[in-house]
């Protein structure tokens, strides 16, 4: 089983991989360092080994974080989240639209669909790789 602290790294070195220079967008961020205290004030709680991967966030209403465990999104202020563990992705969404954010979907272990939030444009491959890789290194995990 693959430690936060790997994931971590081999999901990230995909994200910078895949995303064009310079990481400066205006919603969507990774974070390299992987600290958790960025998202000390957001209602969601995380495992002490938790590692946060990377977010698009366009307000305290309207929000995707993707960690090591978990792919939290926050629609309209409606807060909702799930495993990536047996997920399926189902779509991204139109990421080369001129509208300034569209949904990803992945389906959940449980049947349930989960949507997350995309920038469009070169931001767009900071979640859709995010999501992807850590998708693919979860299920080799089992």
């Amino acid at each position: 089983m693959k430690s936060d602290k790997s994931i971590h790294s081999i999901v990230i070195a995909k994200i910078k991989r895949s995303t064009i220079k310079p990481y400066d967008f205006k919603w969507t961020r990774f974070y390299e360092d992987g600290i958790t205290e960025y998202f000390i004030n957001f209602p969601f709680d995380l495992d002490p080994e938790e590692l946060i991967i990377c977010s698009t966030i366009i307000n305290s209403s309207n929000y995707s974080v993707l960690t090591t465990k978990k792919l939290v999104t926050s629609e309209n202020g409606t807060l909702t989240f799930g495993s990536l563990i047996n997920a399926k992705d189902k779509m991204y969404g139109d990421f080369k639209s001129s509208n300034e954010f569209t949904f990803g979907n992945v389906e959940l272990a449980n049947g349930k669909n989960l949507k997350y939030i995309i920038e469009t444009q070169k931001a767009s491959m900071v979640m859709i790789q995010g999501v992807k890789t850590s998708i693919q290194i979860q299920q080799k995990l089992l």
